[in-house]
């Protein structure tokens, strides 16, 4: 049988995958077998999720459905945070997988609360939905969800004790860490930022999350760390990494809320808005779609910056507010100009910005103006270009997964 579960968890504490934990130790003191772990992220574009839109479900054999539906229910209960307006949980137990359908609708597009509520009563699920029944959504999903592509991440929990506490940790461990396992790892740590992004900064209860291409690399990855001791860990299946949200751009154009992988022209210099964030134009399939990379991706607009007019790059990126946020890019062909250098005021110092289309540029803090500005050699080249570690959505497969990719 399959148990799914769901919105649990709170931006103030509390984790689904760590009360599914919870669950599966449970259902081992009690007799069962749980056979699989599995960790499913969902639409990242969904307005009303809590942190990181996932469900979770677990394999089991060995008993009654009922008293595993009983069990979760009573955890459930017993840990979700109900006093947050946005934790609706949800709990699902079926005998098999249901269609997988399902399950891709709620990653790729959405879902509502009735519609699963009618599929739940069709297969013959017990189910129980608490406040509004949201997370019912996720659970049903979890459930449903099949993975071509795969990954795994191991996440260790903190102790009671300690939640609420800063978290206790050598950072060197985490960047040695990756330099000895990957790239069968990744997103542990941004090395050129020096940061460590595999671990959290609030109230919920993962101490960090190591993520790899299989359970024995992810594993291996946490035996370079020192850390505050962990209550325990747990290894989840999952479709993290592996651009699954990603759909063909529709002749139509693209829909809000949901994400694409396509390939096109760019039609607009690349420029930089008062806001830090860095927006072009691509035609594709006779459409002119606006993308922006923005502020928080630091670094990676420098590459989206070296676009030129006439380029031929594939995208990924999701449709929001009428607009793509790129998550990743490669250039397929670049054209045969250079690019041009953001130039410094030559009046205060500052950073300019482009003024518009042949209009030269204007500094954000002065004003000051200036027409010309030297060209430079690009230093594009034919491969993925990706946001940081830190900016880096769960579901989007990172470059050290796309060697083959093109």
């Amino acid at each position: 049988m399959l148990l799914g579960l769901d919105d649990t968890d709170s931006p103030d504490g509390m984790c689904t995958t760590y009360l599914g934990a919870l669950i599966a130790n449970e259902l081992k003191r009690r007799g069962f077998t749980v056979t699989n772990h599995r960790l499913v992220r969902l639409n990242p574009n969904v307005i009303w999720k809590t942190r990181g839109n996932a469900g979770i479900s677990l394999e089991i054999s060995g008993g009654d459905s009922t008293v595993v539906f009983e069990i979760a229910c009573e955890f459930v209960e017993r840990f979700a945070r109900f006093e947050c307006e946005k934790t609706n949980p949800g709990v699902v137990v079926v005998e098999s997988p249901p269609d997988p359908a399902f399950y891709y609708q709620a990653l790729q597009r959405f879902c509502t609360i009735e519609e699963t509520v009618k599929r739940l009563e069709r297969i013959g699920a017990l189910y129980k939905g608490y406040k509004n029944g949201r997370g019912l959504i996720g659970a049903l999903a979890a459930v449903s969800s099949v993975l071509p592509d795969k990954t795994y991440e191991c996440l260790a929990y903190r102790k009671n004790e300690v939640l609420g506490t800063p978290r206790i940790y050598a950072e060197e461990g985490f960047f040695t860490s990756e330099e000895q396992t990957a790239p069968h790892t990744w997103d542990t740590v941004d090395f050129i930022r020096r940061e460590i992004v595999c671990v959290p900064h609030g109230k919920d209860p993962v101490l960090y999350g190591i993520r790899g291409d299989t359970p024995k690399w992810a594993i291996k990855a946490t035996g370079f760390l020192e850390t505050e001791e962990p209550a325990f860990s747990q290894i989840w299946e999952t479709n993290q990494g592996t651009d699954a949200h990603l759909l063909p751009l529709p002749d139509g154009g693209p829909i809000e809320g949901e994400s694409y992988r396509f390939s096109g022209v760019v039609e607009s210099l690349p420029i930089t808005n008062r806001g830090g964030h860095v927006q072009f134009t691509i035609l594709s399939n006779g459409m002119e779609i606006p993308v922006f990379a923005f502020e928080p991706t630091k670094y990676f607009r420098n590459a989206v910056r070296e676009l030129v007019v006439g380029d031929e790059i594939t995208i990924c990126g999701s449709f929001q507010k009428g607009v793509l946020h790129l998550e990743k890019f490669r250039p397929n062909l670049l054209a045969t100009q250079k690019s041009r250098s953001s130039p410094r005021c030559p009046i205060c110092g500052g950073r300019m910005t482009s003024a518009g289309k042949d209009k030269g540029y204007k500094c954000r803090e002065c004003s000051g103006k200036v027409r010309d500005v030297p060209d430079q050699e690009r230093t594009l080249q034919t491969k993925w270009y990706e946001v940081p570690p830190g900016s880096r959505r769960h579901l989007a497969k990172p470059a050290v997964r796309m060697k083959d990719d093109i």
